[in-house]
């Protein structure tokens, strides 16, 4: 009975030490990840429309700035708004994170990653495209594949459906393929490869 016994007590210090090994891989994993992704600065709109605000790249600044995106943090104050906050005891819906998370680009990022982006900018390009630092330059901005490498994020289905789900109060019906085209903002001057 004593030798059973060390037998499984063997067997079971080698399955924590195997345990603990995957645990630690998977450790290293995440923290490497997360090293990676902190090399990418949210900058703001206002850098964005430093080249997207000419008809010859397509005027997305423009587009994004006459949009329900950019005007996210106004409908905070709207009425509706206002009603759902006080029957929710949200004090105030333009700072609650609850409802800044969707309504504001910097509402959904940590403070560390913030370079020059702003509040008040609402859903902003980064929201969509993924924080600009790395791929703000013109010379990375004109081929698609290397804006990608550098950060870039093309929007998706489950892009857009983190904040038009319903979880959001005043959710309606999400179609994804007609609301991409209401917002297409494409740059005729970039190299699609």
């Amino acid at each position: 009975m004593l030798r059973h016994f060390k037998i499984v007590m063997i067997k079971t210090l080698n399955q924590m030490k195997r345990n603990s090994l995957i645990a630690i891989i998977c450790m290293v994993l995440f923290t490497s990840g997360n090293l990676i992704a902190q090399n990418f600065k949210y900058i703001g709109a206002s850098k964005c429309k430093k080249c997207h605000n000419k008809p010859e790249t397509g005027q997305q600044y423009n587009i994004w700035s006459e949009s329900l995106h950019a005007n996210a943090m106004k409908s905070l104050s709207s009425e509706p708004a206002l009603t759902y906050a006080k029957a929710h005891n949200i004090a105030d819906p333009t700072k609650d994170p609850g409802c800044l998370k969707c309504h504001s680009t910097v509402g959904n990022i940590v403070k560390g990653i913030r370079e020059g982006i702003k509040i008040t900018e609402g859903v902003s390009c980064e929201s969509c495209h993924g924080p600009g630092s790395n791929y703000k330059a013109s010379s990375i901005m004109k081929d698609r594949t290397t804006s990608i490498r550098n950060g870039l994020i093309l929007p998706t289905r489950q892009v857009c459906e983190q904040c038009h789900n319903n979880y959001n109060p005043f959710f309606k019906p999400f179609d994804f393929d007609r609301s991409i085209k209401k917002i297409a903002h494409s740059n005729p001057s970039v190299n699609q490869n």
